[in-house]
């Protein structure tokens, strides 16, 4: 963080100091779990429903917090305000106001936006000290974390912005005040919160209605709502997606991974990613057209994407296992996503000659399209030439008559993961595993086993 006195932390948060001197300086990051406090960081003390921050005060400074910035009185030295949450977007306001020249990118949209944030990151730290959200933490208390990380050095802060209802993003784009923000995409993840597309598209558009006046908003067009966000607005607009300003030419696709040419209005330089999935190249061209909207240059942006290496667990992620192939993918699921993650499936099984196994868990908060959803996913496993679709734990998957439909595919109905290691026996060498669904459905678990039990196999 920005080295400020007590005095001016106390004011800006409208609190009181309790056994911290005025003029001590203050330059802590902030912690929101007493486990990760060390010296150099300060304590935030949260009441959730299940957990209160402030039985973990004393653990935290014993840690080596500075302190503790609370919303009820406790003996440790500390900050006393009336709401935590809001003192912290506060502090984060300060501190954005506060670095000259700091280059805030907000990130929003359906999927993909930790991929293009780490994409985006990979571009930005060869040009200068960049700061970036930690996972997923992209809410309102997530967002100040990252942002209280910038120092007076911190050239760039890349912000995931995520939202459960309207406003929410108006709220975080407000207190980041980005120069550049990205919408990816409108799909249908979240839908059971929002209750339709339009609700949702309404959501994400927020992140561009509150970009301040000649600011740019970077917009993908694999949707009819993101390309038209920055209509009757005036914000500058750039367009990525097939025939835009920032595209893809001369795609191939090796091993599951994209190579391309990346094309701006500038320049044209190759891209060879190393994040699997042909899908991927649409959050590759957000983060391409992000770093074109703040003035680099095409060489830098494809050297960044093509050293990028990503850090989020379970995101497409494949491990050569004993002689099969396991793509694991279960951090989150909807139907674009999930088609995205069988379609390299496909490519992977072509390329090696084994069979392709789907093995897919529910797919949560589709609201209405639940039902329509999976059956979308089951069938474009059908058309993808898929051999095995496991439905795991839900009968939402499912097919039509087999005289109504073209295709190889055996569809297995596992109960519980018991009844999917009774599959692993069918497992050949060679063969391709997808494992795929939901974050609650806990598929790190089932991969687990799963590989026990196909090296426990008799040989």
């Amino acid at each position: 963080m920005i080295k400020i006195s007590a005095a001016k932390f106390a004011q800006v948060v409208s609190g009181k100091l309790h056994n911290i001197p005025e003029e001590m300086m203050i330059d802590q990051n902030p912690v929101i779990n007493s486990k990760n406090a060390t010296d150099g960081t300060f304590f935030v003390a949260f009441k959730g429903l299940n957990v209160d921050g402030h039985d973990f005060v004393n653990e935290a400074v014993s840690s080596g917090a500075k302190f503790a910035l609370v919303s009820k009185p406790v003996e440790v030295s500390s900050i006393v305000v009336a709401d935590v949450g809001r003192a912290l977007l506060d502090l984060a306001k300060y501190v954005r106001e506060n670095i000259k020249d700091l280059k805030v990118i907000g990130i929003t949209g359906s999927q993909g936006k930790t991929t293009t944030k780490e994409l985006l990151d990979s571009i930005l730290k060869n040009i200068g000290p960049t700061i970036s959200t930690i996972d997923n933490l992209n809410t309102e208390i997530g967002l100040p974390l990252t942002l209280l990380r910038c120092t007076e050095d911190t050239k760039y802060c890349i912000l995931e912005m995520g939202a459960r209802h309207v406003g929410d993003i108006a709220k975080l784009t407000q207190i980041s005040s980005p120069d550049v923000g990205v919408v990816l995409v409108v799909g249908q993840a979240h839908l059971g919160e929002f209750g339709s597309v339009e609700r949702l598209a309404k959501t994400k558009a927020e992140l561009v209605e509150n970009l301040g006046e000649g600011k740019v908003a970077v917009l993908g067009c694999y949707d009819s709502f993101t390309p038209k966000m920055a209509e009757n607005s005036k914000v500058k607009k750039i367009l990525f997606g097939e025939g835009q300003e920032i595209r893809a030419a001369d795609i191939e696709i090796h091993g599951g991974y994209a190579n391309f040419d990346l094309v701006t209005p500038k320049d044209r330089s190759r891209v060879s990613l190393h994040v699997l999935g042909e899908h991927q190249i649409a959050n590759a061209l957000g983060a391409a057209g992000a770093a074109y909207a703040l003035g680099i240059g095409g060489e830098k942006i494809s050297l960044g994407l093509t050293t990028a290496a990503l850090s989020s667990k379970w995101r497409m992620q494949i491990e050569d296992f004993s002689e099969i192939k396991i793509i694991h993918d279960y951090y989150n699921a909807n139907p674009e996503s999930m088609k995205a993650a069988v379609k390299s499936l496909a490519f992977l099984s072509q390329e090696g000659g084994g069979q392709s196994w789907a093995i897919l868990g529910k797919m949560h908060e589709l609201g209405g399209s639940e039902k329509s959803g999976h059956e979308d996913v089951a069938q474009y496993c059908v058309e993808i030439g898929i051999d095995h679709l496991v439905s795991v734990g839900t009968e939402l998957y499912t097919l039509p008559a087999k005289k109504d439909f073209e295709g190889n595919l055996l569809l297995h109905k596992c109960s519980n993961p018991q009844a999917v290691l009774e599959l692993v026996k069918n497992f050949s060498a060679g063969d391709v595993v997808l494992l795929k669904a939901s974050r609650s459905e806990k598929f790190e678990e089932l991969a687990s086993i799963i590989k026990d039990a196909w090296n426990g196999r008799e040989k």
